[in-house]
């Protein structure tokens, strides 16, 4: 039994992504019985306008044509509170309302929270729902409220913010949720890592050249430059998605799959990474920002042209840098994070650089170089993993041709429509923390940053390049691993 309560419930988050990612879980019958969806808005709207409104979002946002049984099944367990949520008697009233709908003195086993809301207002969400009890566990319930990012805007407010909602609520009851866990291929990196034999042994310092990840995007800010311009890439991507990105690629295998065995051995990689002083820190961080330019014949603005954007703007849109995980596992092996806006695909990916084989063997043949092999984990948007290695060439010479071995899950598996938020509400339904940020990630991520954040607190157009869009970035990214041989792979 669960009652899940969207705050946010006209919101853009909500009409997107929520509804339609219940809506599939209840495709794959994934749903507790009984089961109810109560929306929280600040419109006035009846329980069958929300209804017909949630209708019409999935027929415009879902992945799949409306499947008229299935929507029949979940419109009754769908109803919707006005609520202006501005004092306590609109949480009173909000109580009263679940108390309508479980039916007087059978309160269900599970809530779920949902804060689609903006961050300014969860911990006062928060603290009104355990003021009115709705946070309050008993023996054989359970309460659970779901945060989205941004956590905090540096490691101080994180702090705070930690602190303000653990005033009101366990850890266990906190689930601060990040969607780009919720994408089939990065959970797979785990049983592509700790699932086969022939991968762990050669994770690892003695075979592993560097590790890239990047996380690119062709949109620019569209209607969020305000937000952007609070945030920039290093906030908005870095310190969270990507750096789970690196935490699942780099962390040591887990004594079970467990949750808090999990994160544990993520928490850990990001307490080995420390970017040092701010001579190192320029060294190794290379900030940019997007002008004008042309995709496909048309022109689109430079950053500092976009809506609600200073055209004085020094914040980031783009972000390279060069990381050391100093653990046993990893020195010296350089991982490279690589985000941005306007460039010129939209891929994420993690690619693991082999070292080269020795060319000496080949010294009195015509190979003039061995490139190194890579394995390649391809997050969006076609999820799927490839390495890459030699072999000959047919014919009289020893000539060695690259070859791609690739797998594709669009080719092995049946596609199912997601959002990619049905595996994160379904933990969260079922008490598995697992893909999930815990405080101390939270804060670990921001301590990591903290460094550059100063550096460009102290000079804010520090370590700031310009770019063209739909180019790869500034050169000086290029650089930084030029210097050492090496170069992006650029998709």
């Amino acid at each position: 039994m669960c009652t899940v309560v969207i705050f946010g419930a006209t919101g853009d988050l909500a009409k997107r992504k929520l509804m339609p990612a219940l809506y599939n879980l209840a495709r794959r019958q994934a749903l507790p019985d009984p089961f109810k969806v109560l929306g929280v808005g600040r419109k006035p709207m009846s329980d069958e306008a929300y209804r017909d409104k949630v209708m019409q979002d999935l027929r415009e946002f879902g992945a799949a044509p409306l499947d008229e049984p299935l929507w029949n099944w979940l419109a009754p367990r769908v109803f919707y509170a006005f609520e202006t949520l501005e004092d306590l008697a609109s949480y009173q009233s909000l109580s009263d309302r679940l108390e309508s709908l479980d039916g007087p003195g059978s309160r269900p086993p599970g809530y779920l929270f949902y804060l689609a809301t903006p961050p300014s207002a969860m911990a006062d969400i928060v603290l009104r729902l355990s003021a009115v009890g709705l946070v309050n566990e008993e023996p054989g319930s359970w309460r659970r409220v779901i945060v989205e990012k941004p956590f905090g805007y540096d490691l101080a407010s994180a702090v705070e913010l930690n602190r303000q909602l653990r005033s009101d609520l366990a850890e266990h009851q906190i689930y601060r949720i990040d969607h780009y866990l919720g994408k089939e291929t990065v959970q797979n990196l785990m049983a592509l890592r700790f699932g086969n034999g022939i991968f762990e042994p050669i994770w690892n310092r003695r075979y592993v050249d560097h590790v890239q990840i990047t996380v690119a995007e062709t949109v620019g800010v569209e209607d969020r430059g305000g937000y952007y311009e609070s945030a920039g890439a290093l906030r908005d991507m870095v310190q969270n998605h990507m750096f789970q990105l690196l935490a699942l690629t780099a962390m040591e295998p887990p004594i079970s799959f467990a949750a808090d065995d999990v994160r544990d051995e993520r928490v850990k990689v990001l307490h080995a990474i420390n970017l040092g002083s701010p001579e190192e820190v320029t060294a190794k961080t290379v900030r940019g920002q997007y002008t004008s330019g042309e995709n496909g014949g048309k022109e689109v603005p430079g950053y500092r042209a976009e809506s609600s954007v200073a055209p004085g703007s020094t914040t980031e849109t783009f972000v390279a840098l060069e990381l050391q995980v100093e653990n046993w596992r990893w020195a010296d092996v350089p991982f490279y994070l690589r985000t941005g806006k306007r460039l010129p695909t939209r891929v994420s990916e993690i690619a693991v650089q082999f070292r080269r084989a020795p060319l000496r063997l080949f010294r009195d043949t015509p190979v003039e170089c061995l490139d190194p092999n890579q394995l390649v984990i391809r997050i969006q948007p076609d999820e799927g993993i490839s390495l890459t290695f030699h072999a000959k060439i047919p014919g009289p010479q020893m000539r060695l041709g690259t070859v791609n071995m690739a797998f594709s899950y669009a080719d092995y598996f049946a596609r199912e429509p997601a959002t990619g938020y049905e595996t994160l509400l379904y933990d969260c339904m079922n008490g598995d923390a697992t893909l999930f940020h815990r405080a101390d990630m939270v804060e670990a991520g921001w301590k990591v940053v903290a460094p550059i954040l100063d550096v460009v607190h102290a000079s804010p157009s520090a370590l700031l390049h310009e770019y063209p869009a739909f180019s790869w970035g500034p050169p000086e990214a290029d650089a930084l691993l030029a210097r050492t041989g090496r170069q992006w792979r650029n998709p």
